[in-house]
């Protein structure tokens, strides 16, 4: 029986000739550092040719990759510190948010992020990144914590979607979500939003109103996932690459549509192949967005906002 091959498939030519340099170097011929120069060049050019020309269901792969840094990676890798608050004051704790207070650099923020887990265990705990009403809550009251005491708030998305089961419903997900929406147009502090994975459906816009949006490289941000977008318009998960094109959600399409303010690059063959190089570049993007928001009087703040969300989308009246 064949071994199945690692990572994704259209990362086999990288896979191959990284196979051929573990076995060059193992070798142990020191007369093959010529033939290891080369495979390394070949190595940085075949990824940097798969990476430049993915399609958009390849990217929607890349952000679901399970070595792909998340929230809790990101606060570890990036932030100089981190605590935890929990509960929403009303129901319960959802794990599939994480908050606190954190410390980047010398400022001192309110981090609220989508949490997927690693192993099966947390995974499921988290209920693989899909929030229920609790967790917007929880999002939300920490918000406006940090408003209330002068923190800049950080969002980090990385979400296939807000839960959707029948307790999610009962407890009011679509109102809480769109109340999170309200209440994140008006809030009192700089807000940064970086979509990290994937930014699915209402899921992602329960913090994802910011004074800043960025997403990463090869992260996606759409109205709704491409295998729920071919449930609806082709009755079946088949067409899931189909819809992925249809959607246009990449971080280039986004850019061009103007849904997002910003791109940050991810290290050559995605953020999985370097999490710390990533989480350094992250940590650049978002000093930089703080030192120019934290000085902007809070009235000229707030209006920006709600002024960048409204000018987004062309359309007709009469």
């Amino acid at each position: 029986m064949d071994t199945p091959a690692p990572g994704l498939d259209f990362e086999q030519p990288i896979y191959e000739i990284e196979s051929r340099i573990r076995a060059q170097q193992q070798s142990g011929d020191r007369r093959g550092e010529d033939e290891l120069r080369r495979l390394r060049r070949e190595l940085a050019e075949t990824t940097r040719r798969v990476y430049d020309n993915l399609n958009p269901w390849q990217v929607v792969q890349v952000a679901r990759h399970k070595d792909r840094p998340h929230t809790a990676d990101y606060l570890a890798m990036a932030f100089e510190e981190f605590v935890e608050l929990h509960g929403d004051r009303h129901f319960g704790d959802d794990r599939a948010i994480l908050t606190g207070f954190a410390k980047l650099d010398q400022h001192k923020v309110m981090v609220v992020g989508h949490q997927k887990g690693r192993t099966y265990k947390e995974r499921s705990a988290c209920y693989f990144g899909c929030a229920h009403p609790e967790g917007y809550r929880k999002a939300m009251g920490k918000m406006r914590m940090a408003a209330k005491y002068g923190l800049p708030v950080i969002c980090f998305i990385d979400t296939p979607g807000a839960y959707p089961g029948i307790g999610a419903e009962e407890r009011g997900q679509a109102w809480v979500i769109a109340e999170n929406m309200y209440e994140m147009s008006r809030l009192e502090t700089p807000v940064i939003c970086v979509v990290i994975g994937e930014g699915g459906s209402g899921g992602a816009l329960g913090i994802g109103v910011g004074d800043r949006v960025a997403v990463l490289e090869h992260a996606y941000y759409s109205v709704i996932s491409p295998e729920g977008c071919a449930g609806i318009l082709w009755k079946s998960h088949e067409y899931a690459p189909r819809a992925a094109e249809a959607l246009r959600f990449t971080s280039r399409d986004l850019l061009r549509l103007g849904v997002v303010d910003d791109v940050i690059p991810e290290p050559l063959g995605g953020a999985h192949r370097d999490p710390h190089q990533m989480a350094g570049r992250l940590k650049i993007y978002l000093v930089r967005a703080l030192r120019e928001l934290i000085d902007r009087p809070l009235p000229d703040l707030v209006a920006s906002r709600y002024e960048k969300f409204r000018r987004m989308g062309v359309f007709l009246e009469g």
